[in-house]
């Protein structure tokens, strides 16, 4: 039996001409008004012009693939490579059982439920016969835990820590949807991991569309801190693995300056991206799954 591993992640543009376009996958081929997409232009033009999740997304494929020895396939569910393009490489590599991860810790049926049939389609669509078995949610997994630790514990001397994962519309979630209870959990195991007594958890990258989406927001949590005194926050994003927009731009320079307005100086830990202890957890993962 010839195995593989699958890892799935959102997909990013590289260039901001392509933004448009992304956009629209984004949005399931809806319109949507100029002025998101002006401030999701100027968004990537601040981070330099592109994303770097593909590269990010890339490199910790390659390092598992050198880790557990197997093939590791890479795809994207809202740009290239696409979900559609990675299943031709499963299928033609004659691949006979799948371990499919999404680069997304905790679960949601909003997020990872969407990766999963997302995944299903583009497999039936690509003609693979493999069967596919998923790594729904690794939130507490142990080295993923000790990854995100590992990057944090330089930063421990600060005032407060304020643990982030990515928003959700909270009116689209199920009830009884996990997300907000795993990230929690993420966030509670990278505390007592790292020896940090006191933290507090908010949600961030609320969408421009409006609507209620799930929080306490950064920002509420920085006015908090501010009216209190606090003068050094470290943010931890657990709930991506990865460089992308929502680290580059919401972290390191819209919560950054929201920050600095209220006389607090805000830091954050390096991304996991190319750590050998995610790397790790991956391998973990998968091979539960294979």
């Amino acid at each position: 039996m010839k195995q593989g591993v699958l890892l799935v992640a959102h997909g990013a543009p590289e260039r901001v001409e392509d933004v448009e376009e992304y956009l629209g996958y984004v949005r399931g081929g809806r319109p949507g008004s100029p002025e998101v997409l002006a401030e999701v232009r100027s968004r990537y033009i601040a981070i330099g012009g592109g994303s770097p999740l593909l590269r990010w997304t890339r490199a910790q494929a390659e390092a598992l693939e050198r880790l557990l020895g197997l093939p590791v396939f890479f795809g994207m569910r809202n740009w290239h490579p696409f979900l559609r393009e990675t299943m031709d490489q499963v299928r033609d590599a004659g691949i006979d059982k799948l371990a499919a991860i999404c680069l997304a810790p905790q679960f949601s049926e909003l997020s990872v439920g969407l990766y999963i049939r997302r995944t299903r389609e583009a497999a039936a669509e690509a003609g693979v016969t493999a069967e596919i078995v998923w790594a729904k949610s690794y939130h507490t997994e142990p080295l993923l835990i000790e990854a995100y630790a590992e990057r944090l514990r330089p930063l421990l001397a600060a005032e407060r820590m304020l643990f982030t994962a990515h928003s959700l519309p909270a009116q689209a979630l199920a009830a009884g949807d996990p997300y907000e209870a795993e990230c929690r959990a993420t966030a509670a195991a990278v505390a007592a991991s790292a020896g940090i007594a006191q933290w507090d958890f908010a949600f961030q990258s609320q969408g421009l569309t409006g609507g209620q989406w799930l929080g306490p927001t950064v920002e509420s949590c920085l006015d908090q801190y501010a009216a209190a005194g606090i003068r050094e926050v470290v943010l931890d994003p657990v709930g991506f693995v990865s460089d992308h927009v929502e680290v580059l731009f919401d972290i390191d320079i819209l919560f950054r300056e929201y920050a600095a307005a209220r006389n607090i100086a805000l830091r954050r830990p390096e991304s996991l991206n190319d750590s050998a202890t995610f790397t790790a957890a991956l391998a973990e993962v998968a091979k539960r799954c294979l």
